[in-house]
């Protein structure tokens, strides 16, 4: 039988962005792959727009707003398929951009995840921060993509449009395989948001898998459009959930000197927030080391079980210092990995 793939958009009080990229989903999805809008606890009239304007889209109600990893545990949990398409609310698609991520997923069942190219829907022509051309890590664990190092983001001139394995696929747009999902136990409820679909690829590594970009599916990212850049609130979960992905997945022989080199970084980094007079982003760090500690015991517990199944290790960490790189202003991917 043919393997059956479902779509699936978390929203909460989205309304807007599914008036603006709604369209091109139900325009340029195959009649074969169903749609799914799941609502995770909005009180807007989101739904109400996409039952009346879009009779084909199927609509799941979740009872309240449980972020994003959570949301979609619960979401795909409702919903049978071989192979899930996660989608934000404010990406555009383009013709054609499902087909080489489901086929990817089944020319190899060791594939689990598959990325397609993020480019910036309010510049075309650039790669989007979010995930660009696949995402990747350096041994600290700071995340940069082939298109974006830190706040550089190259243009797209198909520099990187070879389809290849990555360490991470974006969770603005990421196809995945739903049998590998459910046995990795989905996303870690407790990070709510950011860096989840990171930590879910290096878990699929490490447990035998490849993550793959296929650059031939393009769509367009808005970001932002849940919570915005620079925020503390964003600052808070990206410091607090980075500590926690590290803690669960590095090895042994490396974890004890990663954490005490970020630990050093994050109040360094703290401290210039300080300097600068940005006293909720200096809080934003702060909160989110003593709620890193206060989930220790937890964390013990995931990783005991993590690398008791490890059966692999990714070859996808760039052994470099990614700030450094940037400082010295080598910010362009060409051929680092």
């Amino acid at each position: 039988m043919p393997s059956v793939t479902k779509v699936v958009i978390l929203n909460w009080n989205g309304r807007a962005h599914l008036e603006r990229f709604l369209p091109s989903v139900v325009r340029y999805t195959p009649p074969d792959v169903e749609i799914v809008v799941a609502d995770n606890g909005s009180d807007d009239d989101s739904l109400d727009y996409v039952g009346a304007r879009f009779p084909t889209v199927v609509l799941l109600r979740l009872d309240r707003n449980y972020g994003y990893a959570e949301g979609y545990n619960r979401a795909l949990a409702m919903i049978e398929a071989d192979h899930y398409i996660l989608l934000n609310s404010d990406i555009e698609v383009t013709e054609g951009w499902c087909d080489g991520l489901t086929a990817r997923l089944e020319s190899d069942e060791r594939i689990a995840a598959v990325a397609p190219k993020l480019l910036a829907y309010t510049d075309r022509l650039k790669f989007e921060y979010a995930g660009a051309s696949g995402g990747f890590i350096d041994w600290l664990g700071y995340p940069f993509c082939r298109g974006r190092i830190l706040q550089a983001i190259e243009p797209d001139l198909g520099q990187y449009d070879d389809a290849r394995e990555v360490f991470w696929a974006s969770g603005a747009c990421m196809a995945v395989r739903s049998d590998v999902f459910r046995s990795l136990g989905g996303f870690d409820a407790k990070f709510f948001a950011h860096m989840e679909e990171i930590d879910l690829c290096w878990r699929a590594q490490l447990a035998g898998y490849r993550v793959m970009v296929d650059p031939a599916s393009v769509v367009y990212h808005l970001g932002g459009g849940t919570l915005p850049n620079n925020t503390p609130r964003k600052i808070y979960l990206n410091y607090r959930n980075n500590l926690a992905m590290l803690h669960k997945n590095l090895s042994v022989r490396s974890r004890g000197f990663v954490l005490f080199v970020r630990m050093v970084l994050d109040g360094a980094s703290a401290l210039v927030f300080l300097a600068q007079g940005k006293h909720r982003f200096f809080r934003a760090v702060w909160d989110a080391h003593r709620d890193y500690y206060r989930w220790l015991p937890q964390l013990r517990e995931q990783r005991a079980a993590i690398q008791a199944g490890a059966v692999a290790r990714s070859g996808q960490i760039y052994r470099g210092f990614i700030i450094l790189r940037y400082l010295l202003g080598r910010r362009r991917f060409g051929r680092m990995m």
